[in-house]
């Protein structure tokens, strides 16, 4: 939230809800701004004439409004409705439920994990600050379990949060992670190694959005990063890549051992 003594820019887009309606415009409390109140003429409103202001706006509603002059001296922000496109006003809530769902998301998890408002607030702006936004951090927790971790944190709440942010976000896709330790001892050698990662990797042709690809991590550790729609989905190809690449090995003198990472 901004400081109370903060106030917005000009041409910024507001969160607004409408505190009172009068004859030639209304006035909106600014979400965000704690006690900045502005003003919409009737003429900003809408396009088009405005015959009654109440048609379009009433006392507790929630409007999107441009910042179009700001100020200080006089203590007036002037806002207008009409200047703000659709497509800019859905995406405009659209960031402000995130942040909504966000911090509420996180309160949870203090109250589960045991952190104070200093803490809560200490982790919440780290999160920020390497994710951009507080539901983009939760969003990418939503995705891959190791978010956060490959991120730098650390501790038993990443546990806490990610789970969290799996049951409340839908995100557009999931991230898991494996891992196969190969060791041959035969003539085929890395040969074999190769066929039994392209045999993994294979379990992903033909599904569509899903993808499944192999990384060398250093003998014996070869990472499989699999992107799926969903969790159930993704951990499916990882069976299937699991069979594949043992069913590979079978046949060579050596072993295969995976791990869910």
């Amino acid at each position: 939230m901004a400081e109370s003594d903060s106030w917005p820019e000009e041409g910024e887009l507001l969160i607004c809800v409408v505190s009172s309606v009068k004859e030639n415009g209304a006035y909106l409390n600014l979400e965000g701004y704690e006690g900045r109140t502005g003003f919409v003429f009737i003429g900003e409103v809408a396009s088009g004439w405005v015959k009654n202001i109440s048609a379009h706006l009433r006392e507790g509603q929630r409007v999107v409004a441009k910042a179009i002059q700001v100020r200080k001296d006089k203590q007036r922000i002037e806002l207008s409705i009409k200047s703000v496109s659709e497509e800019r006003r859905r995406d405009t809530l659209q960031a402000w439920k995130n942040r909504q769902r966000a911090g509420q998301m996180m309160r949870v998890a203090a109250e589960r994990i045991g952190w104070d408002e200093e803490k809560t607030a200490e982790i919440c702006d780290e999160m920020r600050e390497i994710f951009g936004t507080l539901y983009g951090a939760l969003e990418e927790c939503a995705m891959s379990e190791t978010a956060l971790g490959d991120a730098g944190f650390t501790g038993d709440w990443i546990s806490v949060v990610t789970e969290l942010a799996v049951e409340n976000i839908v995100p557009p896709f999931v991230e898991i992670r494996g891992e196969f330790d190969i060791q041959v001892w035969g003539p085929e050698g890395v040969n074999a190694i190769r066929d039994a990662l392209l045999a993994a990797e294979s379990c992903g042709n033909n599904l569509e959005e899903v993808t499944i690809t192999c990384h060398y991590d250093g003998a014996p550790h070869y990472r499989v990063d699999i992107r799926a729609p969903d969790y159930q989905a993704a951990e499916s190809v990882w069976e299937a890549a699991q069979k594949a690449a043992s069913d590979s090995m079978s046949s060579v003198d050596g072993s295969i051992v995976a791990e869910r990472l």
